[in-house]
């Protein structure tokens, strides 16, 4: 979850550099930098989504004897 929320974070301080700020030191342009802080952003979003969604799969357990079938399904702790 913390990588989802630092993708959104770099994405806004990003598109705030971007678009709303005109950063006067040598040797950095304000337009790049945020451009390159929006797709620093959406890169760790789309990780932490993949992430999150890769470890929620579920555990199913089958144990069969004869005459008896038992099934576990487990889904991992979030978090």
């Amino acid at each position: 979850m913390g990588a989802i929320v630092g993708g959104i974070i770099l994405f806004v301080l990003g598109a705030i550099a971007r678009f709303a700020l005109e950063i006067n030191l040598p040797g950095v342009d304000s337009a790049m930098l945020g451009t390159i802080l929006m797709g620093a952003g959406a890169v760790l979003f789309l990780v932490g989504l993949l992430l999150m969604l890769r470890s929620r799969k579920t555990v199913v357990n089958t144990q069969r004897a004869p005459g008896h079938s038992v099934s576990e399904r487990r889904d991992p702790p979030v978090g």
